[in-house]
């Protein structure tokens, strides 16, 4: 590995952590005991969910836009983003009192829409696609004259995202391993090559969601591929392919690539949310979810699982609340047949309570094929303490005369 070689140095990165004093947050680094005793390994989480704008991203925006010369900032800068990319614009050149243009995609989260606005920005909604996104911001580069902001495929972002590195080792100079989240690879990028410029020790670990692994694969063919789009919890890393820059630093400086299911994510964001009262939006969690599920070969003695942004829909996050107590079998969902009589429902509802079940929901189903003249089907979505449980449960029903549908 040289090094040498590669177009961001860690000079580039100091030289932004100067520029980036006093503007972004040296967020902070704490041991997790729990997640230490799950995962067998000492484990830190680097809480970039606190920063400014609610992830990394303002750390690149913020260094190209300071890098520009002042008549070129008067002509404005524009980004396509689904979401962080374009928080960290806003926010960034609205330090500088740039005019700033975010186009997202129609789709995008409300408060993700909601927050750009805030920071000041001129919000473009277009296409379903953050690829219709770009598009339109490459036609406002050429119409305005701004400066177009790439989200991951610039070398002074990457050396913005690097300062993260910068903090972490400063808390944590005997690292072994990072785990960082991956989309187009500009955060990585950076990370990796400050950390292995201070310790070539150091393995740097990347995560993508299976849904959309487009670094994954390129990563092991040794070439770029493009990924077709699927829809994944973890929205902020869903790049269909590596940047022409990103990927072969990506090449050079990280050990390994990893990818993890929805529902590894949203078990981790559950997690999260339970054992450290941490929120992150999907992206976020993946680390997390790549330690616990144990993808990573030897991940040494001390890791520090970078937690790269925190801004996640509210609607979104009650959906992987549920998915998350459902897959650790603490959300019980069941259908049975009760007679149509006054207080069927109530004895129902008795026999659950005594098997210290709460019932989170209840609905009548008359028209149902599955049930008997007479009868009604009752689907009922309970609260329990696990699979053992629920087993308890639903022996309990049958016990009781009652037919599960």
């Amino acid at each position: 590995m040289n090094l040498k070689d590669l177009p961001v140095q860690l000079s580039h990165i100091q030289q932004a952590r100067k520029r980036l004093q006093g503007v972004v947050h040296n967020t902070p680094i704490i041991r997790s005991r729990t997640f230490s005793h799950m995962a067998g390994v000492e484990t830190f989480l680097k809480l970039e969910n606190l920063q400014r704008g609610g992830s990394f991203k303002i750390r690149g925006a913020f260094n190209k836009i300071s890098s520009l010369a002042e008549d070129v900032r008067k002509r404005g800068v524009v980004a396509a983003s689904a979401g962080n990319h374009a928080q960290g614009v806003a926010l960034a050149a609205d330090k500088f009192g740039v005019h700033a243009t975010v186009v997202m995609p129609e789709h995008a989260p409300i408060s993700k829409q909601s927050a750009v606005v805030g920071y000041g920005a001129e919000l473009i909604l277009k296409g379903s696609s953050f690829e219709d996104a770009y598009a339109k911001a490459r036609e406002i580069e050429k119409e305005r004259g701004a400066t177009l902001i790439e989200t991951y495929n610039d070398e002074t972002l990457i050396a913005g995202h690097g300062t993260m590195a910068l903090e972490i080792m400063e808390s944590l100079p005997d690292l072994e391993m990072a785990i960082v989240p991956v989309g187009g690879g500009g955060l990585i990028s950076g990370i990796a090559i400050a950390l292995k410029s201070m310790n070539p020790h150091v393995k740097v670990i990347g995560v993508q969601s299976e849904h959309i692994s487009s670094i994954y694969q390129s990563f092991q063919r040794g070439e770029i591929v493009e990924s077709r789009p699927e829809k994944t919890i973890a929205d902020g890393i869903a790049i269909k392919r590596p940047g022409s820059i990103t990927f072969p630093i990506i090449k050079e400086v990280v050990d390994e690539m990893v990818t993890v299911s929805d529902d590894e994510i949203a078990f981790s964001i559950l997690l999260l949310m339970e054992r450290k009262k941490i929120i992150v939006e999907g992206a976020g969690a993946t680390p997390l979810a790549a330690l616990l599920a144990k993808k990573i070969t030897r991940p040494g003695k001390k890791v520090a699982l970078v937690l790269s942004g925190g801004n996640i829909d509210v609607n979104l996050l009650e959906r992987i609340i549920e998915k998350g107590l459902m897959k650790t079998g603490r959300m019980l969902r069941l259908k049975t047949e009760i007679p149509d009589t006054p207080g069927a429902l109530g004895e129902l509802a008795g026999l659950l309570g005594r098997m210290k079940a709460n019932i989170l929901e209840i609905t009548h189903d008359r028209i149902s094929t599955q049930v008997e003249l007479g009868a009604t089907g009752a689907n009922v979505t309970l609260e329990t303490h696990g699979e053992e449980h629920n087993k308890e449960i639903l022996r309990g029903l049958r016990e009781s005369g009652y037919r599960l549908l």
